[in-house]
């Protein structure tokens, strides 16, 4: 059985599907493996690392794309997916839920995919979870951000001059990213703050030094996930939380709700009562920001607070994210493949079907099913 690692195209993507580690392990196991030429180089992975771990390399990417799995990162164009070989299985990020048009043309080629963002989220497939090793990159540089464009310190000095006093960071959404940054921003030496509407978390949150910020709002939904607050929760939070970032000189923001735009826990109201010089990082620009004033991509500055965007963090540090993800897949390929290296797929495990959004070329993943539809639909006009 043939793994192909193509490279990848989309912009400011650095990071490759396999590394050489990974690779090496898998060829141990009787699997070939085929990289594209250059697949690593934003990796800063020569060609030659892959070549000594085993694999094949090929300036052909159609080749690449022919092969009996495809692994990559992000979710391919139409234009790639029309390579698949037929019978092939595409393994990535293939955003089921925002991206119809990855779907549909998944589904015109009879390919069948698994999408690891859709790998649910149990303690078995734990070592599969590349959601969480990536947003694991993502809350580390989010905290080095808000650091780097604050202007100011973030630990407590005690100088001749006198005492400068730790920074306040606060961080909304205590998941994967929301803890790795308080965890970051108190090894910087940061006073750390967390919030998340699933009150369960407030352990988790104070196990890593942090005091918890309780709003009074409850939210707990299924799979790990905040539930979507009802208009008055979000405005009694809204506000609670309003008088509560005034006294932030960071504001770190990690909340999305699977599917749907991201929250808005910061109002501009907020952001013109924060401390001059202050700063909001706010990582769920993609589904359209948590700020109210955020501009996805961009670094702005309004009523003097700094207001940073970035998509993609952990396109921004591709080594560790490139091998932490490679090995997400390789603990999926080791459900996937046989003791005689041939690829079995088991629809009867819930990973696989669980992390299935195409299967021969029919769509089976219902928000995948509900994202085509209404890119599908449109309106008649009256």
């Amino acid at each position: 059985m043939r793994i192909g690692v193509p490279k990848e195209t989309a912009a400011g993507e650095h990071r490759v599907a396999l590394v050489p580690e990974v690779i090496a392990k898998l060829k141990a196991k009787g699997l070939e493996v085929l990289v594209e030429n250059g697949a690593g180089s934003g990796s800063l992975l020569p060609d030659s690392a892959f070549a000594d771990a085993g694999a094949r390399l090929s300036a052909d990417a159609a080749e690449v794309w022919r092969s009996d799995v495809v692994v990559k990162i992000a979710p391919p164009s139409p234009e790639e997916i029309a390579l698949l070989g037929q019978g092939s299985l595409l393994i990535g990020f293939l955003a089921p839920l925002s991206s119809p048009t990855t779907v549909s043309a998944l589904a015109g080629a009879k390919a069948t995919a698994l999408a690891m963002e859709a790998i649910p989220r149990i303690s078995r497939a734990q070592s599969m979870d590349a959601l969480s090793s990536q947003s694991n990159v993502a809350g580390y540089k989010a905290a080095l951000l808000g650091a780097e464009s604050m202007g100011r310190f973030y630990p407590m000095l005690m100088t001749a001059a006198g005492t400068i006093p730790p920074a306040k960071v606060l961080v909304l959404g205590a998941g994967v990213a929301g803890l790795q940054a308080l965890a970051t921003a108190k090894r910087l030496g940061a006073r750390t703050t967390g919030y998340d509407v699933r009150p369960e978390v407030a352990e988790q949150v104070q196990s890593l030094g942090a005091q918890w910020l309780d709003l009074g709002v409850e939210a707990a939904g299924e799979g790990g996930y905040a539930r979507e607050l009802t208009d008055e929760e979000r405005a009694r939070q809204q506000q609670a939380l309003t008088d509560a970032i005034k006294g932030f000189d960071v504001v770190i923001t990690t909340a999305l709700v699977p599917g749907r735009p991201a929250p808005k826990l910061v109002t501009e109201e907020a952001v013109r009562g924060m401390k001059p010089g202050s700063v909001i990082v706010d990582l769920a620009g993609e589904t359209g920001g948590n700020c109210e004033l955020t501009e996805p991509g961009q670094t702005v500055v309004r009523h003097d607070v700094k207001i940073i965007s970035p998509l993609n963090l952990p396109a921004t540090m591709p080594e560790h994210s490139s091998q932490l993800f490679a090995r997400n897949v390789q603990a999926l390929l080791e459900l996937l493949v046989d003791e005689n290296g041939q690829l079995k797929l088991d629809f009867e495990d819930e990973v696989i079907a669980g992390a299935c959004i195409v299967r021969g070329g029919e769509i089976v993943h219902e928000g995948a099913k509900r994202s085509v539809g209404a890119a599908n639909t449109t309106e008649v006009p009256t």
